[in-house]
Formats: structure tokens, sequence, C-alpha cells
């Protein structure tokens, strides 16, 4: 029981040095962090308050300001969809399904099956691109957050193979990835006015 006491005491001093210093607070920067409503938690602001284990320290981050991490603008978000399409007209797979994360959600224009890994994202590729496709955005909206990106709106390909047009609705969801700047979700739909009921 003494050495489990004195395990127990000595963790107690190491956390309580190291949560003074913050060496296990969290990042500033984490975006569960701010996305707490700052009325969650109150503090006391009597100069006489326990500051049990930093605290203080963590309210004031929670209940401070949000950081929008601006690494990324709206420009260089359209150009996303630029390298994209170009990774297209490689015809190559796999140059394509390298621009989506190691855990994407591709949800495809021809295709009811949700692929969400590399495999799956290149065997889709691998039929899509016999068709030669190249798009064009018409119209988006650009949203950007702390860590990701979003561009949806309408799109239309030119088919190479065949000359043929689709309009159709997309979204995609970018985030960064080793320090890259990825496709996340992905999402194609024909523009519904143009299927046949």
């Amino acid at each position: 029981q003494t050495s489990f006491t004195m395990k127990f005491a000595s963790f107690s001093v190491a956390l309580a040095l190291a949560t003074q210093a913050h060496g296990f607070a969290p990042n500033a920067a984490s975006p569960a962090l701010r996305s707490i409503n700052s009325n969650t938690v109150s503090t006391s602001s009597r100069s006489t308050s326990l500051d049990l284990f930093g605290s203080k320290w963590l309210s004031n981050k929670i209940n401070g300001p949000a950081e929008v991490d601006t690494d990324i603008t709206e420009k260089e978000v359209r150009a996303l969809f630029d390298l994209w399409n170009q990774a297209l007209a490689t015809g190559d797979s796999r140059i394509v399904a390298s621009r989506y994360t190691k855990s994407p959600v591709l949800l495809p224009t021809v295709s009811d099956q949700p692929r969400t890994d590399y495999d799956s994202v290149k065997d889709y590729f691998d039929a899509f691109l016999l068709k030669q496709p190249q798009g064009e955005i018409l119209d988006g909206n650009i949203n950007i957050g702390d860590g990701w990106a979003t561009d949806v709106g309408i799109y239309e390909f030119t088919m190479g193979a065949t000359g043929d047009k689709v309009k159709g609705r997309y979204s995609y969801n970018y985030v960064k990835e080793d320090g890259v700047w990825k496709i996340q979700h992905h999402h194609s739909s024909v523009m519904p006015e143009e299927i046949a009921m």
C-alpha cells in the first residue's frame, strides 16, 4: 500500500506540475474546444479561487475566441478542383485516387456504392476515366474553416470519348492530411430535373 501511495503521490505532483506548465493542455486550435458554447463553463474571477490542474487556463481556452486557420484562400480551394481535374486528364486512376485522403467518402455519380478507401476510389475511376471526363465548375460556393474547406455547387463534364455533356451537383470537403490538402468527402449527383421520372 505504501508503494501505491508513493506512486500516486508522485503521479499527482508530476501531473500538477505538467498542467501548470500546460504540458497536458489541449492544443488551442482543437476543433472540439472551439465548438463548445462560451456559456458552457463559468469561471470565478475571485483571486482566491483554486486553480486545480490549470482549470482556469483551460476555461479561458474554452471560452476564448475561435481561431480560424486561414492558410488557404478561396482561390486556392478552387485550385484544388483544378488539381483533381488535371488528375482526371492523366487517365490514371491511381493519380486521381491519390487526391483523396486515406479514409475518404466518395459518393459518385454513376455508382450506387460509396467508396471509402483508396482501392474502391481507384476502382470507380478505372471505369469512369474510360469516358475521358473533363470538368468545369459552373457555379460554386466556398467556405473555409479551421483545417477544412468546402466547395459545393454545379459542375459540368464533357466526356471526351463521346462528346456528351453531363451536368451535376457536387460537394467537396477538403482537409489537410500530412501537410497536403486532399478530398475527404466528395459527393456528385446528376441534376434532378434532368432525370426522367
